[in-house]
This record gives structure tokens, sequence and C-alpha cells, in this order.
């Protein structure tokens, strides 16, 4: 994968040069190449206009800044497992609400090894290569190996649906338990009277009011330039990017937890969470943007989950379509960076859990100690993978460490292991300002 090569050896060195006394400093800095900051071109700015307008919804209250808030990096910002949306803002989302941070360098959805000369090859074909393919195991210290997997991987929601910023940005507009703007010819003739109307004619010329179809893809094509352009959708200003360049130091805590996070023995988190930068010093974005069915807990607090009948299946249904007949990706949902992920208070694709902690309990315990995490049935049996069907619980992951772990087995991680881990975790919030 693009992303992997360059920082195996920066983790290595780092572990090895770290308790030699380098008090919490990275004894190998790098330079990390961020995206230019520019002014906004005309057509983000008109994306801004957008991105902020709550008339467009069928409430009056609700904008796409309302579930991606700015003060809560792009993500939701309430303490609610998902939003709520619809005319009188009481109807549930389907699910968690995910950031829209760090979206620039998401690569469009495929099926297939990390090889971008393989992106055309044919969906149907890779799936069906993927059922008869055996799955290398994921660690942090070998992901150039798990990248040949062919699996889900690549582009924008929980399950991968749609491949740009401009369709994603189409998609809660439309949808009646979010914005449930009506239809495109209800919010088409929102955009006609909006105050910023005139932006179109200007960008677009006068005949785009004509073309109902072509007016909203443009809106949202500029949405999605606002995102593209805009530094505070991906500004790589953590205190562990300040890490990598010899700008900040991590304190014992952190640096343990940093260990951690890298240590297959241990949490193991970077083998999907990829925390080197690229080749050529990009940033890394803690995601293989591959697809895992991890086996969350059911959420017993979403309206959809009323009925025993539903699954959320992720890749394979029921929000997606496309690739349902596809059963062994069911349960498959995006791995999202952690990039302010200790920011969140909703986790998981149907925010199930509500802390970082609870997080690692879910992967320390899932396994060795299941009655920790799912409930138990009436006649006292721990219901393990209770929002999977049986028929595809062989699906999940139980290869990857710490899930390799047994029943009855020591967790791979104490509670200060875990303790350090989320200070780790919390060094990848935007906004530190480094000592100079």
């Amino acid at each position: 994968m693009w992303l992997l090569g360059a920082g195996l050896s920066l983790a290595g060195a780092v572990f090895a040069a770290e308790p030699q006394g380098s008090a919490g400093a990275n004894p190998h800095p790098i330079h990390l190449v961020r995206p230019p900051v520019a002014p906004l071109s005309a057509m983000a700015q008109l994306g801004r206009q957008i991105f902020y307008d709550t008339s467009l919804s069928s409430s009056g209250k609700l904008a796409c800044a309302s579930c991606h808030s700015p003060q809560h990096a792009y993500g939701p910002p309430t303490d609610g497992q998902v939003m709520l949306g619809g005319p009188s803002l009481s109807r549930q989302g389907a699910r968690a609400v995910p950031s829209l941070t760090y979206l620039e360098r998401q690569p469009s959805f495929s099926i297939g090894p990390d090889d971008p000369e393989a992106e055309t090859v044919d969906l149907a074909q890779m799936a069906a290569l993927g059922q008869q393919s055996t799955r290398a195991q994921k660690t942090a210290t070998q992901t150039s190996q798990s990248a040949a997997n062919i699996v889900p991987q690549g582009g924008m929601f929980w399950d991968g649906r749609v491949d740009t910023l401009q369709m994603q940005a189409a998609a809660p507009l439309l949808d009646p338990r979010e914005m449930d703007g009506g239809g495109i010819e209800r919010a088409v003739e929102k955009l006609r009277h909006a105050p910023y109307a005139e932006s179109f004619t200007g960008l677009f010329g006068e005949n785009i009011f004509q073309n109902p179809q072509m007016l909203l893809s443009e809106a949202m094509f500029a949405v999605a330039r606002y995102q593209i352009e805009e530094p505070d959708f991906h500004p790589y200003t953590s205190k562990f990017d300040y890490w990598l360049e010899g700008k900040a130091r991590l304190t014992d805590s952190e640096m343990r937890g940093y260990r951690l996070f890298n240590d297959p023995e241990k949490a193991n988190c970077g083998g999907c969470h990829i925390s080197q930068p690229s080749l050529d010093g990009l940033p890394p974005l803690f995601t293989d943007h591959q697809y895992e069915a991890l086996g969350a807990p059911r959420n017993a607090a979403l309206s959809d989950n009323k009925d025993i009948k539903y699954f959320d299946l992720g890749v394979c249904g029921p929000i997606r379509t496309d690739i349902a007949d596809q059963t062994q990706y069911c349960g498959m949902f995006l791995t999202p960076t952690l990039r302010n992920t200790a920011r969140r208070h909703a986790f998981f694709h149907n925010g199930v859990f509500q802390t970082l902690q609870q997080v690692l309990d879910f992967y320390n315990f899932r396994d060795t100690n299941p009655e920790k995490i799912y409930p138990r049935a009436a006649d006292g049996t721990v219901q393990k993978f209770n929002d999977i069907p049986v028929q595809y619980q062989a699906y999940v992951d139980v290869s990857d460490p710490p899930f390799n772990r047994h029943l009855g087995e020591t967790p791979a991680m104490t509670a200060q292991d875990e303790a350090d881990i989320i200070a780790f975790l919390k060094t990848l919030n935007d906004g530190y300002k480094p000592v100079k």
C-alpha cells in the first residue's frame, strides 16, 4: 500500500532508541509534507456556504455542519450514539456519524490487494477471487503482508458505497433520516432561493437553474471542493505529528502507549491503523482503508434494532446493495482514521461504545472474557457476536492479534496498558501547539 512503506524502519528505530534516554523525543525526526494552504477558490467558498446552510433541511435546523461539527473534528457534536434528523429532528440516523476529516487521501472502493494499477479490475471478479484466497494475518510489524489481502477497501461511509466527497455530500441531504431534503426537485428549489444563488450563475452560467440534476451535482461538487481546500479538514497538527518532526516530546505514558499500539503481542492497533508516514513524507492517516468484521455488540438503543430480524451488515447491506450476494463480506465495516478519535463519544458503526476505555476493553476481552462485552441470554449463555447472523459469524476476524486469543486465556493488555494507549491516542488530536 502506498501509505505503508516509509515509517516501518522509523518505528523500529524508535523502539530501539527510545529507552536509551531520549526522554520522549523522536530520535529520527522527519519532515512531513502537509497539504498546501491557499485562499479558498470561488467554488470552495460556495461550498462553505452550502455546508453551513440549515435551510436545506426539512426542519430548517440541520446543516452538514450540524452533524459534522468543526468544533468536534467535523464529527458528531453530541454524546448521542447516532444523530437525530428528519422534519422534527426525531428520527435516528442509521449509523454513528463518521468524521469528515482526512478524507482527501481516501481511495475509491475496490476489492483486492493494495495495488493502484489494479483499480480497474471488476469488483465481482475480485470478490469471487477473494472467496478462494487465504487472508494474511494483520500485525503492526508486517503490514506489507496484509496489504496483499483480497478484501474490500476504500470508499466513503461505513460501507464504502460511494467514492467521492461530492457523492458523500449528496446522501445526507436527501436522506429522510438526516437532512431530509425532500428529493432533488425540492432541494434544488431551495438552492435557487438561497442567499448565495448568484454564485451558481457566476460559476456555471445562467442556464444552471434549468437543469436540476446538474445544479445539485455542482452544489455538491462545491461542498467537496470546500472539504479539499479548507485546511481545517486535514490540518495534521497533532502532538504526534510534531513528535515525528522532532518538535514535541511524548510523556512516558504516551511513549509506552505508542509502543503498545504497534506491538503485535499487545494491542496491535497499528496492524490496521497504520502509524507510519508514507514513502514521500505524507503524515500517517492511522487507517489502512480496509474493511473488517469485528463483531461489535448489538446496540439496543437504535430504533432499527427493535426489529430482531434486522442486521446492519455493512458492505453486504442493507444500505449498500451492489455486492449483497458476496456474503463473505457480511459484517465488514470501514477502518476509520484514529486522528481526533479521543474527541468522539460514539465508536464503531453503531455507536455502541461511548468511551475509548470501552473500545479497548472490547479488543482486550472480546475473546478471552466475552461476558464482559456481550449480554447473556435467558439461559445464561453469552451472546457473542450478537449483531451478526449465525451463518455469517465465521467471517468475524479471529486471526489478527489480539483477536487470536481464546476463552480463558490471559488478555493481551493490562489496565495500565490500556491507560497508556489512551494517552497515546490523545496525542492524535489536532490543535497541539509545540513549544518553540
